[in-house]
């Protein structure tokens, strides 16, 4: 089964991480969803996002019931080329490089020179895949193949309306 996961962050409020689990990249539709509150997330330090994010992943992990083999996050696996950790990297170690996890990002990173560029539907501007545990290019056909018509695939789609809705 693949997680695919998001968090966010309300003024004033618990940080809400957010997940959807499906069996297949193909899949239209989650099998399950998962939202859970987060109270008082890290605040955010430039450099150190994972600092942030890490601890609220690891909360929602926590409570994923089905036996998952990958994890899809919002940005980076890896930063660079050279070594540079970014998010998913962060994961993949804490979870002792048991489990897939596939960085998908909607923005460039300065400098990333280990993101592969995945277009989707008729979408002039790329989404940006990073990896460990697969082949980043076969994580990127992945993504490539995910269901939905549009650059943003519908099961990513879904989770960051989830983790954003969750807050109302």
């Amino acid at each position: 089964m693949i997680l695919a996961t998001d968090v966010d962050y309300p003024e004033g409020a618990p940080a809400l991480a957010a997940g959807v689990v499906f069996e297949a990249w193909t899949d239209p539709a989650p099998a399950r969803e998962y939202l859970v509150s987060v109270p008082d997330p890290a605040p955010y330090v430039p450099g150190q996002f994972y600092r942030r994010e890490l601890p609220c992943l690891q909360d929602l992990l926590a409570e994923v019931a089905e036996d998952i083999d990958t994890v899809v996050i919002d940005g980076y696996v890896d930063l660079d080329t050279r070594g540079r950790m970014g998010l998913g990297a962060h994961l993949h170690e804490a979870l002792d490089r048991e489990l897939t996890v596939i960085g998908v990002a909607k923005n460039a990173f300065g400098g990333n020179d280990a993101a592969l560029e995945v277009l989707r539907g008729e979408s002039i501007k790329p989404l940006f895949v990073t990896a460990r545990g697969i082949d980043p290019a076969d994580a990127a056909a992945a993504v490539a193949r995910m269901h939905g018509r549009f650059r943003l695939p519908t099961l990513l789609k879904r989770v960051d309306r989830l983790c954003r809705d969750g807050r109302r």
